[in-house]
């Protein structure tokens, strides 16, 4: 069964360096991709306290309103010394008055982990959940995750997010410090898309 008969994803997603990490990993895919922002979709409340959670609204709500097979990512942070936060609520530690800034939420992190007086290294991980849903109710999950450190102080000028004070398991560069190839390929985003473009091409015949 082709579950993609026009050869159309929506991403549900209105932050622009999150779809450009979508489209560069999926590039190889014969995929007309959309985002949220382009077709002027609404964000919904992400009330959810799990990644599962709140990516499963966002990809209803997208699927819901556009009748389109759509994908949506929640992902974040975890920490170990922390308790595994700011998870969830890793965007959340950025925001301001005036939108999000990820120096604030990483200075932050850095600020509680200081605080709770454990020694280093400061284990971390990165992790990202992939929901899709089609017009005829189906839904699949993806998971992706990847191990690494806090260090501090930032380093780097790529990436997004809090990519400048991790530093993946087995590489001298932070996320931050590495450009859209060498991120892509060892990303979460990318492991759990790797998952997703296996099924793509399993559905796709």
């Amino acid at each position: 069964m082709n579950l993609f008969p026009n050869n159309t994803l929506l991403i549900a997603t209105h932050n622009s360096g999150k779809l450009d990490e979508f489209k560069y990993i999926l590039k190889n895919l014969n995929l007309k991709i959309f985002s949220a922002k382009d077709l002027n979709l609404d964000e919904p409340i992400e009330n959810k306290d799990t990644f599962l959670g709140n990516a499963r609204i966002k990809s209803r709500n997208a699927c819901m309103k556009c009748k389109l097979p759509s994908l949506a990512d929640d992902s974040g942070l975890s920490v170990d010394v922390l308790g595994n936060k700011p998870g969830v609520y890793t965007a959340d530690w950025a925001e301001t008055k005036n939108g999000r800034d990820y120096k604030k939420g990483m200075r932050r992190v850095w600020d509680e982990i200081i605080l709770s007086k454990k020694r280093g290294p400061y284990k971390a991980s990165f992790i990202c959940t992939l929901v899709i849903n089609f017009p005829n109710s189906k839904e699949e999950i993806f998971k992706g995750k990847v191990n690494g450190s806090i260090i501090w102080p930032m380093r780097g000028k790529y990436g997004q997010g809090y990519d400048p004070i991790f530093l993946p398991d087995g590489h001298k560069k932070t996320f931050g410090e590495m450009d859209d190839n060498e991120k892509n390929n060892i990303s979460h985003r990318k492991i759990a898309l790797r998952k997703f473009i296996k099924f793509y091409k399993k559905s796709h015949k």
